[in-house]
């Protein structure tokens, strides 16, 4: 019997492969799955499957009845900021519409999440952006974009927990795969653009100086430029 991490491990590669087959529309809206056809298609247990499918009926992406089965649900029906969602779709021939959402998104939140955080930052939340910037840079001119990545993430993540809203830091999850989907899929040069990275220093120095229009103002800028580079990528 299959148990612990590796039971985890088969629940993760089963809910990507159903994630991403919905995703793709290889399974269609209406198609109708059954615990046991996907059991015996991916080799793995009913409550292996049950488990994944639970996961997907929560993001609204499958419905399960009891005597009908598992139904796929349109697009209109998924919850579009679950990360997991976003990965997958990022991970699709949906990638260019999924880019162009997630960056009007962002322009609508970060800017006044930045403009909060000059308001709100605590000291070590400002101590924080600024070690996360330093980390940018020495890892961008290495040229380690996973390092890269995790310090662009600290950054943003720290930023929205410093608005002080509950809704701006819940969505650290989307700004999140958009800058692993980024990093993932090749949209990142070799070395990091000094530019946006500047841009970054310039939020972090805006927030420590209570400067509320300039960090909505640089963090605009950091949206629209990778918008502007993911585009010159599709």
């Amino acid at each position: 019997m299959v148990s612990g991490p590796n039971v985890g491990a088969l629940h993760g590669s089963l809910l990507a492969a159903l994630g991403t087959a919905i995703v793709s529309g290889e399974y269609a809206a209406g198609d109708v799955l059954t615990l046991d056809a996907v059991s015996a298609q991916h080799g793995l247990s009913r409550s292996v499957v049950r488990e994944a499918v639970r996961v997907l009926e929560s993001m609204g992406m499958v419905e399960s009845r009891r005597r009908v089965g598992i139904t796929v649900q349109p697009a209109h029906k998924w919850n579009v900021f679950d990360p997991l969602l976003i990965r997958w779709r990022l991970d699709s021939a949906d990638r260019a519409a999924q880019l162009l959402s997630l960056s009007e998104l962002r322009r609508g939140f970060e800017p006044a999440a930045a403009a909060l955080a000059a308001r709100r930052a605590d000291p070590d939340q400002c101590r924080l952006m600024a070690a996360a910037v330093s980390d940018m840079v020495v890892h961008g001119r290495a040229g380690d974009l996973e390092a890269y990545l995790e310090a662009d993430k600290l950054f943003h993540r720290t930023l929205l927990e410093a608005s002080g809203n509950e809704m701006f830091r819940a969505l650290d999850g989307v700004v999140a795969e958009v800058l692993a989907g980024r990093t993932h899929h090749g949209m990142m040069p070799t070395t990091p653009n000094p530019a946006a990275v500047d841009l970054h220093d310039q939020v972090a120095r805006a927030i420590r100086m209570r400067d509320e229009a300039a960090a909505e103002q640089a963090m605009r800028a950091i949206i629209d430029e990778a918008s502007l580079a993911v585009s010159e990528e599709l």
